[in-house]
């Protein structure tokens, strides 16, 4: 289903995930309370995945309906600003820790910046086959 809305986007949550994974690891070693890092970072994680299938869904109605500028600002708004109610939400009730949501939300950033080179490793694995 993912890729048939953009091609791309299994590889961008695939990314994504083992950012995740990566931050988890390496992370947990550092941190006082180890739950409310776990809890926080795979929040900022959820968050980044649906950032990414948000995006992807905007830009396949932009491009199929042709939506107006205003459509796509909206869009982008809204996401947005779902982000900062979770955060808000995370910080007052205590959920988990903010800063390491922030860190799992970043993995959108790093794993776009990741994935040509997570493509070619994807594709060399398949010739190997």
């Amino acid at each position: 289903m993912l890729k048939r809305l953009n091609k791309v986007l299994p590889e961008l949550i695939l990314g994504i995930l083992i950012y995740g994974i990566l931050v988890q690891i390496t992370g947990i070693w550092f941190v006082k309370d180890k739950l409310s890092y776990s809890i926080g970072l795979w929040i900022g994680v959820l968050l980044a995945v649906g950032m990414a299938i948000h995006m992807a869904v905007v830009i396949e109605d932009a491009v199929s309906i042709g939506s107006s500028q205003g459509r796509l600002i909206t869009m982008s708004l809204l996401r947005y600003l779902v982000v900062v109610i979770v955060f808000v939400v995370i910080s007052y009730f205590h959920i988990g820790d903010p800063i390491a949501a922030f860190v799992g939300v970043i993995g959108l950033k790093i794993a776009a910046y990741a994935q040509p080179f997570l493509h070619k490793a994807i594709l060399k694995k398949r010739k190997r086959r």
